[in-house]
């Protein structure tokens, strides 16, 4: 973005780089960076470096590598994690998310206006939406790189280099299906628009600008061919809950959704009606490229599952990338002093958001790292039942202690019952057949109130009753209050946190027989004696 005498501030270079910078600052403090799911994509990660070496993890799972559209940041780590160690790489990666996603924003405002517009700056907070929050890293750094992509697809057209773009975009689109494949689709959804317009713009009527579009996005649709054996062989089929307007309408307002629940959809509200603005406009104020491309993901949105081929929140991960398209859609501001105004107004709020996301990671962090004391008291490979108490569904609020559990696999090689099973989707498999199979995997672990806990997930009693002893070394009971842990001679109190946490050794089954445990620390199958 080059700086002229004639661009406002906050159109120079230097408040591009600024604003990237800022993107990162959640994020450089916490060691593990607290998003709801990674600390389970962390337990996969050290099973995908370390199965070939490790004495205890090919005993409990199983890694096949494959080629699949869910490979970003698993690549990465393949690559970074044996030079930085595994913490230090996923730190890094994560950390890289929100400063592309911010450079891509901005990038792509430019080309599409030529200029950077004061109201394109409400769209930056949307790179801490809910999708990244949640923890879906592999969507989010696609989604990062195919906005980036996008902006360069925008640029090569502009700058009369359509020659070589075919060429260029047959390798992005691959490098965009790999790292995940719903980007990829988004990306040529976008460059399809945007050569439809540019066909218009030309004169062309519009089934032969529509034709025009389809031949030059030709050269994206080479990875749609790798559909066919991924999702035709071990491909997740679970697809469901279709027009659940309850659930399209809670992601809508928790597009910024993190820990403070007025804040967070106050902040959603101001972007909505940023993004709406332009239709109370006295004349038309979007961009047709982005208005189209906001319309038309507003569509699928409306249209996708919750579930898709067993990827929960299929329709969720879509909204701040839709609400981004539309406010970077907006028009520059003609009025000078307006476009100071709403600079500055549009600065402030994403500064404010980011600054209350690090004070809310640090947070998170202090937690995990009181929680993590227990891991001191784990020897390397043992078997760890994980009981952790969350909180309901529907809370704004949440713990984010659902896959914290994992850290005992990234730090002891253990198994852990909370690992999702999602073939197609992912390429970990669980072969603990000893665990059961209730007690394997994700949702085993999370402990919710009866009143408002899901249909597969555990009852506190139950799971103590039912859960076979014999497969576990210990029990780690997260997050969880004092007035709950159990008392059962059979489970040894060896960690206790100051006011949330146990763990227990597992010393007998719920029977009373004893468990023989010396050799578990090497991965050794218990023996139940009388």
């Amino acid at each position: 973005m080059n700086a002229s005498p004639k661009h406002a501030w906050w159109e120079t270079r230097w408040f591009a780089i600024a604003m990237i910078a800022l993107a990162a600052i959640p994020l450089l403090l916490p060691p593990i960076p607290p998003l709801t799911d990674l600390m389970g994509h962390m337990g996969r990660y050290r099973v995908q470096l370390d199965i070939g070496s490790s004495p205890w993890l090919g005993r409990y799972y199983r890694f096949d590598w494959g080629l699949i559209g869910n490979l970003g940041c698993d690549l990465l780590v393949e690559l970074l994690g044996p030079l930085l160690g595994l913490e230090l790489a996923v730190k890094l990666i994560v950390l890289a998310i929100p400063p592309l996603t911010v450079a891509g924003l901005l990038l792509l405002a430019r080309e599409i206006h030529g200029r950077v517009p004061p109201t394109a700056l409400f769209a930056l907070p949307l790179a801490y939406g809910y999708p990244f929050q949640f923890g879906f890293l592999n969507f989010a750094l696609a989604m990062a790189l195919m906005l980036i992509a996008f902006a360069w697809w925008l640029r090569l057209a502009r700058t009369g280099r359509l020659a070589a773009r075919p060429w260029i975009f047959l390798v992005v689109a691959f490098l965009i299906w790999v790292a995940h494949s719903f980007a990829w689709g988004t990306l040529g959804l976008l460059c399809f628009i945007a050569e439809a317009v540019r066909g218009r713009r030309a004169g062309m009527a519009w089934l032969p600008a529509l034709w025009k579009a389809g031949l030059a996005v030709l050269p994206l649709a080479p990875p749609a061919l790798l559909l066919l054996p991924w999702r035709g062989g071990a491909a997740p089929r679970g697809t469901f809950d279709w027009f659940n307007w309850n659930f399209k309408w809670r992601w809508l307002y928790s597009v910024l959704r993190e820990r403070v629940e007025l804040w967070d959809r106050a902040g959603a509200a101001l972007l909505y009606a940023v993004a709406l603005s332009g239709l109370v406009a006295p004349r038309r104020r979007y961009d047709a490229v982005l208005g189209l491309a906001a319309l038309l993901l507003a569509i699928v949105f409306v249209c996708l599952p919750r579930v898709l081929l067993s990827s929960a929140y299929a329709d969720m991960r879509l909204v701040p990338y839709m609400l981004a398209l539309a406010i970077l859609a907006l028009r520059p501001i003609a009025r000078p002093r307006v476009a100071l105004a709403v600079a500055l107004v549009a600065t402030g709020f994403f500064a404010a958001r980011i600054a209350v996301s690090t004070a809310a990671f640090l947070r998170y962090e202090r937690n995990y790292q009181a929680q993590l004391k227990a891991l001191d008291h784990v020897p390397m490979g043992a078997r760890v039942m994980v009981l952790a108490t969350v909180p309901c569904r529907n809370v704004w609020y949440t713990t984010r202690m659902e896959h914290l559990s994992s850290m005992a696999t990234v730090r002891r090689h253990s198994f852990v019952n909370d690992q999702w099973v999602a073939p197609g989707a992912q390429l970990l498999r669980i072969r603990y057949r000893a665990a059961g199979r209730y007690f394997s995997h994700d949702p085993s672990q999370l402990l919710r109130r009866p009143d408002c806990r899901a249909r597969n997930e555990p009852v506190l009693e139950l799971a103590l009753a039912k859960f076979p002893r014999a497969a576990f070394d210990y029990l780690w009971m997260i997050d969880m209050p004092r007035d709950r842990w159990p008392r059962d001679p059979g489970l040894v109190p060896v960690w206790t946190g100051r006011r949330f946490g146990i763990l227990y050794r597992i010393t007998a089954n719920q029977d009373g027989s004893a468990i023989a445990s010396s050799e578990t620390p090497k991965g050794s199958a218990r023996r139940v004696t009388q």
